[in-house]
């Protein structure tokens, strides 16, 4: 008998299975599908206080086994998803995960509030819609020039704070690898009171048009996600996984279920896929199987028998 079952902190994951947020939406699009509710959850697409346009221009370029994007965090705001998507998110019997970001502390703090209260509203009329926030500090310090809160451990450290006293939601901390020291920055999340660590955001990448002589993208700099970058996503989560005791959600360019397995074995407590959504459809269903098919092929009955076993 083959036992997927995750542990997190309070929380039980039905799977090791979680889409990324980004690539997902809120599920809607995808839940035509097949069955949401095969997975373990959903990170919500990333939203902000305030709507956002997202950039202009190309926003997204394929590269050797990756992904470029510069999306440009577009949309509909913090208001309009608790009233249009937490409806639908209600009906859902999965973790639901809202992912935060902000370009201002006070953005991350009214926006972690307002999740906060409405998620206290629907609990207590027997309706949950949001069971954790995922706050992404890869988002770039309007008032300290641009440079994402995530870059520096103590420039993070006070939105990590302030952000945790907002909430009583189970919080959860992305981390961008293209931190200064990204084992430093998720000893400081655990120190903070978050009650985990996801990892790892894109890395910032460029693609030139030799023929126009410019940048594909307005912003000049993308994201990069995809196979491209599993092998380096793989061993962040192996270093941090050694160093706290908060469990880790690990992503990055996981294609197969043995990937999955990988991340595992690398001490992950669940595991988040992304770009392969837009490779294959219906990833979920197809990477739940690949990983049922192994852990029969190898006995395995439980991923607590392998898990962090590197």
């Amino acid at each position: 008998m083959i036992d997927l079952s995750c542990s997190f902190g309070k929380l039980t994951f039905k799977n090791p299975l979680v889409m990324a947020s980004g690539t997902f939406g809120f599920g809607q699009e995808y839940g035509a599908l097949y069955e949401l509710n095969r997975l373990a959850g959903i990170s919500g697409k990333g939203l902000t206080l305030h709507p956002k346009a997202g950039n202009d221009g190309i926003r997204v370029y394929e590269t050797p086994s990756g992904l470029l994007n510069s999306v440009g965090l577009e949309n509909p705001g913090v208001e309009a998803f608790l009233s249009e998507e937490c409806p639908r998110w209600e009906q859902l019997d999965l973790i639901r995960i809202v992912n935060l970001g902000g370009n201002t502390m006070e953005d991350y703090v009214e926006g972690a509030e307002r999740i906060e209260a409405d998620a206290k509203r629907r609990a207590l009329a027997g309706n949950p819609a949001v069971d954790m926030i995922e706050l992404n500090i890869s988002c770039p310090n309007v008032k300290a020039g641009g440079m994402a809160y995530g870059i520096q451990t103590e420039t993070a450290r006070e939105v990590v704070r302030k952000v945790r006293a907002a909430t009583s939601l189970p919080l959860v901390i992305k981390l961008s690898p293209n931190a200064e020291d990204i084992v430093g920055m998720a000893v400081m999340c655990e120190q903070e009171g978050a009650d985990g660590v996801s990892l790892i955001n894109t890395f910032s990448a460029m693609k030139i048009d030799i023929y126009k002589r410019r940048s594909v993208f307005n912003n000049l700099y993308a994201g990069l996600s995809g196979p491209a970058i599993k092998p380096i996503a793989l061993r962040m989560v192996h270093q941090v996984s050694k160093a706290v005791s908060i469990p880790v959600m690990g992503m990055g360019g996981i294609c197969s279920g043995t990937d999955i397995i990988e991340f595992i074995m690398a001490g992950a407590a669940i595991t988040q896929v992304g770009t392969y959504n837009f490779m294959n459809l219906r990833a979920g269903v197809d990477l739940l199987d690949q990983v049922e098919q192994f852990m029969i092929a190898e006995n395995i009955s439980t991923l607590d028998e392998i898990r962090g076993i590197l």
